[in-house]
C-alpha cells in the first residue's frame, strides 16, 4: 500500500520590524524572542517555506490617524471602526483601528533581519487594499483582496500547515484558520509564535482550536515527523 503523502509548509507570519520591540510602533511583548525558534524550524526540510509582510498603503483603513479629520477622539488600540464592502453596503464588520505599521517602503515594514530570510522560498505581502482590513495571509474579510497564498499551496500539493509569527491573537490566528478552512491539517507552533494581549489568550487559543486548527510544540510529534523528513534542499 502506498505510504499517506505529506507535503507540510511552514509559513512565517508578519515577522517585521513594526511588530517587535524595542522600536516597533506595533510591537508585541517578547516579540524579537521567537527568532531562534523560527530559524529552527526553517532548518528543517519543509518542502515549502513561506514568509507573510504586512504592506499596507499609508492610507490604509485600519490607522487610527486616518480617522481622526472626522473622529478627533479617536485612538489606536481602544477606537474601532465599521468596515463596509464597497459594492455591498449589506456587508460589514468591526475592526480594532491601530498604530500607523508597516507602511511600504519603510523600515518598519521589513523582515527583521534576526530571521533567516536565505530559507524563505517566498514572501507574500498582503494588507495593500487600503479599503479592508486584512490579518489573515490568504484573503481580506470580503475575499476582495487574494494573496495568492492558497494557489500556492494547491500548486505545491501541500497536505499540512504549520503557522508561527506575530501575532498569535491576529495574523497567526485568521491564517491558521483559514489554512483549515481551506482543509489543510493545520498547526500553530507555540514558541514560535506571541500575542498582543497575552492576558487572553487561553480565551483564544480556545477559539482558534474550536475552529479546526491544533496547537503543537517544538518537541511535539507532529515537528519531530518534520525533522523525520529527507532533506532536499
Amino acid at each position: 500500500m502506498a505510504s499517506e503523502k505529506y507535503r507540510p509548509a511552514l509559513i512565517v507570519v508578519d515577522f517585521q520590524e513594526d511588530f517587535c520591540p524595542p522600536n516597533g510602533s506595533l510591537a508585541v511583548p517578547e516579540g524579537r524572542s521567537i527568532a531562534p525558534f523560527i530559524n529552527s524550524l526553517l532548518a528543517l526540510p519543509f518542502p515549502l517555506k513561506i514568509a507573510t509582510k504586512d504592506f499596507h498603503p499609508a492610507d490604509h483603513v485600519s490607522f487610527a490617524s486616518n480617522h481622526q479629520q472626522k473622529d478627533p477622539g479617536c485612538k489606536p488600540f481602544t477606537s474601532s471602526t465599521t468596515i463596509t464592502h464597497p459594492a455591498d453596503p449589506s456587508r460589514s464588520y468591526t475592526t480594532t483601528l491601530w498604530p500607523i505599521h508597516c507602511v511600504q517602503g519603510t523600515p518598519g515594514s521589513e523582515l527583521v533581519p534576526e530571521l533567516d530570510v536565505s530559507k524563505i522560498h517566498h514572501v507574500i505581502e498582503k494588507g495593500q487594499d487600503a479599503r479592508v482590513e486584512m490579518y489573515s495571509a490568504f484573503r481580506d474579510p470580503f475575499s476582495l483582496s487574494d494573496s495568492g497564498l492558497a494557489a500556492l499551496l494547491r500548486t505545491e500539493e501541500v497536505t499540512h500547515v504549520f503557522v508561527v509569527g506575530l501575532a498569535t491573537d491576529y495574523c497567526v490566528k485568521a491564517t491558521a484558520e483559514h489554512a483549515a478552512e481551506e482543509g489543510y491539517s493545520t498547526f500553530i507552533i507555540e514558541e514560535a509564535t506571541r500575542p498582543v494581549v497575552p492576558d487572553k489568550l487561553d480565551e483564544c487559543k480556545k477559539g482558534i482550536e474550536s475552529n479546526g486548527v491544533k496547537f503543537t510544540t517544538m518537541a511535539g510529534e507532529e515537528v519531530a515527523r518534520v525533522k523525520a523528513m529527507p532533506n532536499h534542499d
